[in-house]
């Protein structure tokens, strides 16, 4: 039996079922596909659901999506009564794609345009190859003339050495409301393509002259006995610290430890409680303090005097603030929240802030507590002081005539992965210099800085609180987004603080929500963490180069990082000749990358930041190459993994199994040591 007979059986059985059960009494009204079939989007009941219509044989179109509330979407070709059966067993039909009568229609509409404008013209942006454990793929980019038109369909046919052929659809890509490409994920393909064609639903045609490899570039081999692996776990902050302080000591001769200048907050907040309760009416109260100044353990409480025609008043007295509310001529107390709010707030202004709870305002205050003030910060064995951030300085020759190469890391905080990148790249110009030359050479002749932690505090917080931190832990908010409730959204989007291409210079990327995971701070440079970064920058004119390291995905990019929105007016672009040697290194640097277990970063991820990922305004990168005239570049570890199974493209997360994290260390310490190989080869200044 064919798979589409073993599902109609299966959904005839349903029917049988739900028809001789009671019906909802208001359900939606059906709908009417009459004799034909249609693409349909379901919302389905739960995964089980999705996994019983794959082991079924279901018409699924295209891969089931995620929601924003966790619900299953799934497309899925039906008729009538299997609509019918889909419906009663649970799924929700939530838009009628296209029906068969609609492929007449639009054909027919296609060929009128054909007919009247004539076909468009295709063009290969990229067509690219290569092969990795012992499997081929292809990625192809194409566009066409006819860039107004959204129905424009594309297919890329391909054909191998072998004589296999096969094809695929791209989709269609807009950034900003501004169409870029046709593209698709890579292909995996039988064997080395050597024709491949795009064709368009308007007639155009177009032939890639060759299809390319990818990246086309291979390291000097490691040596024998070449010192690699000193990574074993996933590093907090002090680990770094730790691991810094004992590189400087192992080799005196080849490093020096750099204390950045501003200090970072700490792993600290101010403390806080509910004064009452949430769900009826309540004031929040804060300390002005962070909560390891002496104000976690503070109690509040408010209390009825008992007596009539009494004012609100407070005492602070063996660190209990109690708050007497007010009474009327009856002795009913009268204060409302906002009333406690205020006078909090206006009474202790050097100790005590408060705020009404969000559907609190205008109600009567109740008779709470005593309750204790807590920054509800769990990890106990990190210390409560600012923080220095750190870089190691590793070279024979240190005193700034040497070209400069700056790698640093861990700028949003649940990256774990990234430092660990950093650290082994460390380690490996030291531990191989006195054995492997080609090491010596190149730390003779390069200066090395590097920053395994940008953001220890909200590190801290990522290993202990909430595991998803981006953001350092800077709490700019004010009103009721200093709820406790928003305690995992407060901080600033390092990435974002910088002064280049920022949302305050209008540019896309950040946000002035201090709740948002890319809130840009309240100026540009308002963070410690930014600071120190270009500090170390401007300290050392020398450093002409800098990889700035993230998770996850796969990219490597380079400026412009950002653009305006109403036309995508992205920063200006690198000259001609600055551009081939992005692409140039990035080639030699991805060849590397995929030295050590195959990894090989898309095509399409390698380019310009505000090109092959999204406008990231007020990045790092962009005010290094701007201002500083440094070439940067950005690594996002962690490629998406081929499953041979599910023929798809798996991603792996901030924070993976640490075997994978330890393999990713292994391949881009390997990049950075290849960017390390391309200083070197630069004139000096």
């Amino acid at each position: 039996m064919s798979p589409r007979a073993r599902w109609t059986a299966a959904l005839a059985v349903a029917l049988l079922i739900v028809a001789l059960a009671p019906q909802p009494a208001n359900a939606a009204a059906p709908i009417d596909l009459g004799s034909e079939h249609a693409l349909i989007r379901f919302r389905l009941p739960d995964e089980a659901a999705l996994r019983r219509l794959v082991a079924d044989g279901a018409d699924i179109a295209a891969r089931p999506k995620t929601s924003a509330d966790g619900a299953i979407l799934a497309d899925l070709v039906v008729d009538q009564a299997e609509l019918t059966a889909l419906t009663n067993s649970g799924a929700q039909p939530t838009q009628v794609i296209e029906r068969e009568s609609d492929g007449m229609a639009r054909i027919a509409q296609s060929r009128a345009k054909i007919a009247v404008a004539g076909a468009d013209t295709l063009h290969f942006l990229q067509a690219y190859w290569w092969t990795t454990n012992g499997h081929t793929f292809l990625q192809t980019q194409v566009t066409t003339t006819a860039t107004d038109d959204p129905d424009v369909e594309i297919t890329v046919s391909w054909r191998t050495a072998d004589g296999a052929t096969g094809s695929y659809p791209l989709i269609r890509f807009e950034d900003s409301g501004e169409y870029q490409y046709h593209y698709a994920l890579p292909q995996s393909l039988p064997g080395r393509p050597t024709q491949v064609t795009a064709v368009s639903s308007l007639g155009g045609q177009t032939r890639a002259t060759t299809p390319a490899v990818w990246p086309n570039a291979t390291p000097p081999a490691e040596p024998t006995g070449y010192q690699k692996d000193f990574v074993e776990a996933y590093m907090t902050p002090t680990d770094i610290a730790a691991r810094i302080k004992r590189l400087k000591r192992q080799y005196p001769a080849l490093v020096d430890v750099i204390d950045l200048p501003n200090r970072t907050q700490g792993y600290r907040r101010t403390a806080v409680a509910y004064l009452g309760d949430p769900a009826v009416a309540a004031v929040v109260v804060e300390s002005v303090k962070f909560g390891d100044q002496g104000m976690n353990g503070v109690q509040v409480k408010t209390v009825d005097p008992g007596k009539p025609n009494r004012p609100l008043s407070a005492t602070y007295q063996d660190r209990v603030l109690t708050l007497s509310l007010a009474t009327d001529a009856g002795g009913k107390t009268i204060s409302t929240t906002d009333d406690v709010a205020a006078f909090v707030t206006a009474k202790y202004p050097q100790r005590f802030r408060a705020f009404v709870e969000d559907g609190s305002a205008g109600l009567v205050m109740p008779i709470a507590g005593p309750v204790r003030l807590d920054d509800g910060l769990k990890g106990t064995e990190v210390t409560k002081k600012s923080w220095t951030v750190q870089a190691l300085r590793i070279g024979k020759v240190r005193d700034g005539s040497k070209i400069g190469v700056l790698a640093y890391s861990q700028e949003h905080a649940r990256e774990w992965a990234t430092p660990l990148v950093t650290l082994e790249f460390a380690e490996r110009m030291l531990a191989n210099y006195t054995t492997d030359p080609a090491t010596r050479q190149l730390v003779d002749s390069v200066d090395i800085f590097v920053i395994p932690t940008v953001n220890p505090d909200g590190a801290n917080y990522t290993f202990n609180d909430y595991n998803f931190q981006r953001k350092n832990l800077v709490n700019h908010c004010t009103g009721t987004s200093r709820d406790p409730k928003y305690r995992d959204s407060w901080g600033v989007d390092v990435n974002r603080n910088y002064s280049v291409g920022s949302y305050f210079d209008g540019y896309v990327g950040g946000s002035p929500n201090c709740l948002s995971g890319t809130y840009a701070g309240t100026a540009e440079h308002s963070e410690a963490e930014s600071r120190n970064v270009i500090a170390l920058a401007s300290a050392h004119p020398n450093i002409r180069f800098a990889l700035n390291v993230h998770s996850y995905g796969g990219y490597f990019m380079w400026p412009p990082g950002a653009y305006k929105a109403d036309g995508r007016i992205t920063l200006p672009r690198p000259s001609i000749d600055e551009s081939k040697f992005f692409l140039d290194s990035a080639r030699r640097i991805v060849g590397a990358i995929a030295s050590s277990r195959g990894t090989v970063t898309w095509p399409a991820y390698t380019g310009p930041v505000a090109d092959v990922l999204y406008s990231a305004g007020g990045n790092s990168a962009d005010e290094l190459y701007y201002d500083l005239g440094i070439d940067a570049w950005d690594f996002e570890v962690g490629n998406d993994i081929w499953n041979d199974q599910t023929q798809e493209w798996d991603g792996v997360g901030f924070q993976p199994p640490f075997p994978e994290a330890h393999a990713e260390s292994q391949e881009y310490a390997g990049g950075l040591v290849e960017l390390v190989r391309i200083a070197s080869e630069q004139p000096s200044q």
